[in-house]
C-alpha cells in the first residue's frame, strides 16, 4: 500500500495571521511523493488554509487509519482558547473569540496518531504562536502523542510587522528538492543549519524520535538537540516489549482478531493493578474501541466508547474535558456508521442522554441524535 503525505498549512485570513503558512505548500507541492514520504510510492494530500476543523479531522483520521507509512508536514498558528486554554490549530476564520470553535485542537492530532508507531509515522511541523501560546508550549511543551517521531520549531513573535515566513518548513522543502530524504533527525538539523543566522524571534526546538514531546527555548544562534519525552497518560508498563507495536503490526496485517485479545489483556492487567477508573485502564479501553473500528464493529466502537466517557464523567472528569469530548465524538461518529437498527436504536438513547452533559463542540449535535433516532423508530 502506498505511504501517505498529509501537507496542512493553516493560518487565520486578516490581522490575526502571524505566519504566511500557505505560502510554503507551492515549494513542498515540487518534491516528489516519494521523496515526501520516504517510501516508494506515496498519495499527497494538500489542505491549504481549511476553514471547518471538521474536515481536517476527516482527512487526519483517514490517513492515520491507512495501514502504511504517514508523514505530516503542517505550517502554521498556535493558539489558546479562552475557555480551556488548550493549544489549537488556528484555521482560516479563527479569531481569539472563536478559537474552541473554529480551530483544530491539538490533542485531536495526538488522538489520531496514537495507536501508530513512531517507525512510520512523522509529523514535521513549523508553528508560530503568540506570547501567550508561546509560554505555555515552553512550559507544558506540545504533546503528539507517544509513538510519532517529532521535528520542527514553534517559533515566537519575531516583532516584525505583517505575517512571518514559515522559514523552517522552506528549508526542508528545499532540502527535498533534491530528490533525496535524509533521515528525519538529519533532514532536521540541515534545515536548522539553513535557518539559524536569519531567525528573529525565539524558537522552541522539537526534535524527538518517539514520544510525547515538549520543546525547549532556544535563543539565538544555539544549536538544536533532541529533546526529553514527556508522556500524559502513560499506558502500563507490565510487560516488554511495548504492546502498542504489536498491536499496529496485527492491525495493518489485518489480524484483528489477535489485536483485541492482546489489548484486551493489558486492559485487564491495567484494572487489576490501578483500577477500573485509572488513566492506564481508561487507555486500554480506548484502544479496544479504535481496535473495534479498525475491524469495521461500528456498534462494538460506538458502545466502547460511551462506556469510556462514563467512566471519565464518573471518576469526576468535567464534561467539556478533551478526554470526555473526545469519548462522545467518536461513540457519536461510531453510532452513525451503524448499519443494523437494532442496536443503533439501542445505543441512540445513551448517545442521546451522553450528548445532553457533553454537547461537544460542534453545534446540533444532539439534534443529529434526536432526528437519526427519530428515523430509526419508522426502519425495519
Amino acid at each position: 500500500m502506498p505511504a501517505t503525505v498529509l501537507l496542512l498549512a493553516a493560518a487565520p485570513l486578516g490581522k490575526g495571521r502571524l505566519v504566511d503558512a500557505a505560502g510554503v505548500l507551492p515549494v513542498l507541492a515540487a518534491v516528489a511523493p516519494a521523496v515526501l514520504s520516504g517510501a516508494d510510492t506515496a498519495n499527497v494530500v494538500e489542505l491549504a488554509d481549511p476553514l471547518e476543523p471538521q474536515a481536517v479531522l476527516t482527512r487526519l483520521r483517514a490517513a492515520a487509519a491507512a495501514p502504511a507509512p504517514l508523514s505530516v508536514y503542517i505550517a502554521g498558528q498556535l493558539q489558546l482558547d479562552r475557555r480551556q486554554r488548550l493549544p489549537h490549530l488556528a484555521l482560516a476564520r479563527t479569531t481569539p473569540a472563536t478559537v474552541r470553535y473554529t480551530a483544530l485542537p491539538w490533542h485531536w492530532i495526538r488522538e489520531e496518531l496514537r495507536l501508530r508507531s513512531a517507525a512510520d509515522t512523522a509529523l514535521v511541523l513549523d508553528l508560530h504562536a503568540d506570547d501567550e501560546t508561546w509560554r505555555y508550549v515552553a512550559e507544558r511543551g506540545l504533546d503528539c502523542g507517544p509513538h510519532t517521531a517529532v521535528y520542527g520549531r514553534v517559533a515566537g513573535s519575531s516583532g516584525r510587522r505583517g505575517p512571518a515566513e514559515p522559514a523552517y518548513m522552506k528549508a526542508v522543502a528545499t532540502l527535498l528538492r533534491s530528490g533525496y530524504r535524509p533521515p528525519l533527525p538529519a533532514l532536521h538539523e540541515q534545515a536548522w543549519a539553513r535557518i539559524a543566522e536569519s531567525r528573529a524571534g525565539r524558537d522552541l526546538v522539537l526534535a524527538f524520535p518517539g514520544g510525547s514531546t515538549p520543546a525547549h527555548p532556544v535563543d539565538q544562534g544555539t544549536r538544536a538537540r533532541a529533546l526529553v519525552a514527556r508522556a500524559v497518560e502513560p499506558a502500563p508498563r507490565v510487560v516488554e516489549p511495548d504492546p502498542h507495536a504489536a498491536i499496529s503490526a496485527a492491525v495493518q496485517g489485518g489480524r484483528h482478531g489477535d489485536a483485541e485479545v492482546l489489548a484486551a489483556r493489558y486492559e485487564r492487567l491495567a484494572v487489576a493493578a490501578c483500577g477500573p477508573g485509572s488513566p492506564e485502564a481508561l487507555h486500554w479501553a480506548e484502544v479496544r474501541a479504535d481496535l473495534a473500528m479498525f475491524a469495521g464493529d461500528a456498534a462494538r466502537s460506538c458502545r466502547a466508547w460511551l462506556a469510556v466517557a462514563g467512566a471519565r464523567l464518573a471518576a469526576g472528569q468535567s464534561a467539556d474535558s478533551p478526554a470526555v469530548e473526545t469519548a462522545v465524538d467518536r461513540a457519536h461518529h461510531q453510532w452513525g456508521r451503524i448499519t443494523e437498527a437494532a442496536p443503533a436504536r439501542e445505543l441512540g438513547p445513551v448517545l442521546a442522554q451522553l450528548r445532553l452533559r457533553v454537547p461537544g463542540r460542534r453545534q446540533g449535535a444532539l439534534e443529529n441524535v434526536q432526528q437519526h433516532l427519530r428515523e430509526l423508530q419508522t426502519a425495519p
